[in-house]
Order: C-alpha cells, then sequence, then structure tokens
C-alpha cells in the first residue's frame, strides 16, 4: 500500500500534560508526495480526533478519502497527525485530565497547522485547501483559524471547513470573537455535521467536560452567514460512522 501523505506534528507535544517538548512548525511525510501537491486546483485535509496514535490518524484520512471518492471527489485527501492520544484516555477514571489535555494540545496545533496553509499558499497560491475534523479536530480547525486572522494577507485562505461531532462549544459561530474570524478567514463556508443521538457528546455534555457540544445540537444564537448546519444520524461517536451519513461533498 503506498504511503498515505500526512502533515505531522507527532512527538511535539507531552501526552501527560500538554507541554510543548519540540519548536519546529510540522513534518510532511513522504516529501515527494508533497511537491506533487503544489498546483493542484484543491486539497482536503483530514484531522482526526481525541485517542488516536498515528495508525488511527492514517485510518481515518483511507475513511475520508474512500467517502469523498463515492461521492464524486477527485481531488487529493491528505491527513494531519498530532499528539491526541493522551495518557489514559481510555479510561473512564482519567477521561477529563486526559481531554483537558488533549484539549491544550489541540489549541497549540492551531499554529502549526496555520503555518502549513501558510506554506503550502506560498508555493501554491490556487490551490483551494478544504479542512475536515472530527471531533478533537474541530478545536485543530478553530485554532488554526484564529492563528491564521492574526494577518491580513490570509483573507479566505481556507476554502471551507467541515465539522464531524464537534467537540468545541455551542456558541463559536456565533460569538463575536470566532464569528469575525470564520466570516474573514473561511472563504465559502463551515459546514457542521451534528448528531443528536451522539452518545460520547451525550455523556461529555452531562459531565461537564464540554458544556454544550456544537456536535450535538448544532450552533445556539445567530451564526455567522458563512456557517451552515445538518443534523445527521451515525450509528455511535466514530469517524467511520460520519463519514457513511456524509451524503454531499464538497
Amino acid at each position: 500500500m503506498k504511503p498515505i501523505p500526512r502533515i505531522s506534528t507527532r512527538g511535539y507535544y507531552d501526552l501527560s500534560s500538554g507541554a510543548t517538548l519540540k519548536n519546529n512548525s510540522y513534518y510532511t511525510y513522504p516529501k515527494n508526495d508533497f511537491k506533487k501537491l503544489n498546483n493542484s486546483q484543491e486539497i482536503t485535509i483530514m484531522i482526526h480526533g481525541l485517542r488516536n496514535d498515528n495508525a488511527g490518524a492514517i485510518a481515518k484520512v483511507v475513511l475520508a478519502k474512500k467517502q469523498l471518492r463515492k461521492l464524486g471527489y477527485a481531488h487529493p485527501v491528505i491527513g494531519y497527525s498530532y499528539d491526541s492520544n493522551t495518557t489514559g484516555a481510555h479510561l473512564i477514571k482519567h477521561a477529563k485530565r486526559s481531554l483537558a489535555v488533549g484539549q491544550k494540545i489541540a489549541i497549540k496545533n492551531g499554529k502549526n497547522l496555520g503555518k502549513f496553509i501558510e506554506d503550502f499558499k506560498t508555493t501554491s497560491p490556487k490551490t483551494k485547501i478544504r479542512l475536515m475534523g472530527h471531533s478533537l479536530g474541530s478545536q485543530v480547525i478553530l485554532s488554526t483559524l484564529e492563528y491564521l486572522a492574526k494577518k491580513k494577507q490570509n483573507i479566505g485562505i481556507v476554502e471551507a471547513a467541515y465539522f464531524f461531532g464537534a467537540s468545541i462549544t455551542e456558541d463559536v459561530p456565533s460569538s463575536k470573537k470566532y464569528g469575525t474570524i470564520i466570516q474573514s478567514i473561511v472563504n465559502s463556508k463551515i459546514v457542521n455535521h451534528y448528531a443528536p443521538k451522539d452518545e460520547v457528546l451525550l455523556w461529555a455534555n452531562k459531565e461537564k467536560y464540554v458544556k454544550g457540544p456544537l456536535g450535538l445540537n448544532g450552533a445556539i444564537g445567530k451564526p455567522v452567514k458563512k456557517y451552515c448546519q445538518k443534523s445527521v444520524k451515525p450509528k455511535n461517536h466514530r469517524f467511520a460512522s460520519y463519514a457513511q451519513v456524509l451524503n454531499s461533498y464538497p
């Protein structure tokens, strides 16, 4: 099997505390595949959620690519792999702490992915970049948009973003802070696929680990114009289930 092209920050953050271990921006693998992406009409970057090691990250890209091909999307689909397999994430008693560490790492990764987008657009300015994020991957996307919003030349730099089972809060699309960022950095749209019966988000909400996840009941307030949402019925919280119910892209 050919290696899956991916941008990675694995080993850059401490899995038990979220502390920064390396100040590099990111690395790409395999290098030559990234050179081939230059001058593509567009690319989609898939960003996984919590409890994914490198193999898990690769599996999510394979799933995304398979579903997008089924829907007639013929452009390159690559992965973004980060330290989300935080210590104790699989144990209920450590769930809150490991989620907090995961969120901290996801927030920090905004700078890493943002830097990749800036660098890539420098070498391939006409390529449209779409971002897909599952669960905690929505936080990586939000922090990426926040990082990109610091520079005027980044207006409209991200073509679109797609959330699945998003763990960011339901007030984001209508908030003053993030609304402005979404409107300026995202060129066409942000699509939120939310699932009122998602068992993981129901639990996270009930335990107050995430207060009002955007992926559970959609947005509150008056969201910005570029935001839209679709109610979906995946079998469970896993990305495989969300991919199955995705019926149109982009």
